[in-house]
């Protein structure tokens, strides 16, 4: 499948981005409201829509904000040799060849595949009417290697690489592949981190690859020159060179600090690597606009503003799918309401709960319907699908954090609760865990 690319069209986006205070306004407009999530890294197969989608978005410069200082060295590991580039002469001329920079960095490339199963439309259903049918779909993406812990390689990537993913798979430079599963993502900023098992990585493997150097994107200037590396189209890796462009942009789709560059970046580059001429990362390869009227658009997330939030998913538990005996339940039915809706109803993004089981946990919190489930466990869910694949990875009676907004006189208010999951093998539920619907829709 081609990559997702976010898709606007330009005649009808009269929404603009002010800033104020040194914080994001977006006034709203028809292009907001039609946006088609269709980003750079995942869909290569399937339903593939022939090109790419071309886009135009509003964007502004935001390069007022905050960045953590990128390291200056680079941590060894145990099993696994570093990019023999120093980050300490980031600042000086830059010398080194396309060539010597794919050469390094390459190692510390991995090539993503997300395997999930998609709702479609089937319209030679029973008596001429249409139904909704599941169908398993394959996408392609890039993921960047960065550390690794006593019993873990991990890998960062963007969110949308490897949502909704029931079984994720990478493959090194030695082509052999391994077994990954989500360790943490931030939906809002596209980032995501992943977790091979090192005890599931072969030898040659684990001799051939390299953790990247992290560079420190503070120190770009427009002009400079830069490379990306990515699975361009699924093929495996590939390099493009360009300049920077731009810094500091901020696009419709993110909240994460950009770097544009008009070095191609291609369906499947989404969640690879950017890199100075020291053969540092600087960026992680997000998103492109193209149509009839735009040329060399590509966007990276500047790697230094995107630490603090790597860091974090790099630290929390990894979790693997419960047994089905232990299948956790919520006894809800929901709606998903896209940002479209969100915009022309002013009900927030997430899961609008349309109907709750007598005994759901959520309902004895006092939770009712018109509620919107917006985060799970502190990670947002923007689908009805993100939140039942989230959901498998919870055992029955664990507690966990639902942030949900509550409606409060005539204003929806944020609020978190603490819920102890049910157990779906106690109830009449499909494999959700979201309680009965006999219209099969959750």
């Amino acid at each position: 499948m081609y990559d997702n690319e976010y898709f606007y069209d330009e005649t009808l986006n009269a929404g603009v981005e002010t800033e104020s205070n040194g914080k994001k306004t977006k006034k709203s407009g028809m292009g907001r409201r039609i946006l088609s999530a269709l980003l750079c890294g995942a869909i290569f197969g399937g339903a593939a829509a022939g090109a790419f989608a071309g886009v135009n978005s509003v964007f502004k410069d935001n390069s007022s904000a905050e960045a953590l200082t990128a390291p200056t060295e680079q941590s060894s590991f145990t099993g696994l040799t570093t990019v023999s580039y120093s980050s300490l002469n980031a600042k000086t001329v830059q010398t080194l060849d396309v060539s010597d920079i794919a050469e390094g960095v390459m190692p510390a490339m991995v090539s993503i595949t997300n395997v999930s199963v998609q709702e479609v439309q089937s319209y030679f259903g029973l008596f001429g009417g249409s139904r909704t049918l599941t169908e398993e779909q394959q996408s392609s993406g890039t993921g960047i290697i960065i550390g690794q812990n006593d019993s873990e390689l991990l890998i960062v990537t963007n969110n949308h690489v490897v949502e909704d993913a029931t079984t994720l798979s990478v493959c090194f430079v030695d082509n052999n592949i391994s077994e990954a599963v989500i360790k943490g993502t931030d939906p809002d900023n596209d980032l995501a981190v992943i977790a091979v098992k090192l005890s599931d990585i072969k030898d040659e493997t684990s001799s051939a690859i390299k953790i990247a150097v992290l560079g420190d994107s503070n120190t770009l200037k427009v002009g400079q020159q830069v490379v990306a590396i990515g699975n361009a189209l699924g093929y495996g890796q590939s390099v493009t060179t360009g300049i920077v462009s731009a810094l500091g942009r901020s696009i419709d789709t993110t909240d994460a600090i950009m770097i544009q560059t008009d070095a191609a970046i291609n369906p499947g580059n989404s969640g690879g690597a950017l890199l100075n001429m020291n053969g540092e990362v600087i960026g992680i390869n997000s998103a492109k606009f193209s149509s009839t009227e735009v040329e060399g658009m590509g966007y990276a997330i500047s790697v230094t503003t995107a630490m603090p939030i790597i860091e974090d998913l790099m630290n929390r538990t990894t979790r693997e799918k419960v047994a089905d005996e232990n299948a956790a339940y919520l006894g809800v039915n929901g709606e998903e309401i896209t940002a479209s809706i969100s915009s022309a109803y002013g009900i927030p993004q997430g899961i609008y709960i349309t109907s709750i089981d007598g005994d759901s946990p959520l309902k004895k919190l006092g939770i009712t319907v018109n509620s919107v489930i917006t985060h799970f466990d502190g990670i947002r869910v923007t689908s009805i699908s993100n939140l039942e694949n989230r959901l498998k990875y919870y055992a029955a009676g664990e507690s966990v954090e639902i942030t949900v907004q509550v409606i409060e006189g005539n204003a929806y208010v944020e609020r978190t609760f603490e819920v102890t999951l049910g157990a779906a093998a106690e109830h009449s539920t499909d494999s959700s865990g979201f309680g009965y619907n006999p219209f099969g829709r959750h």
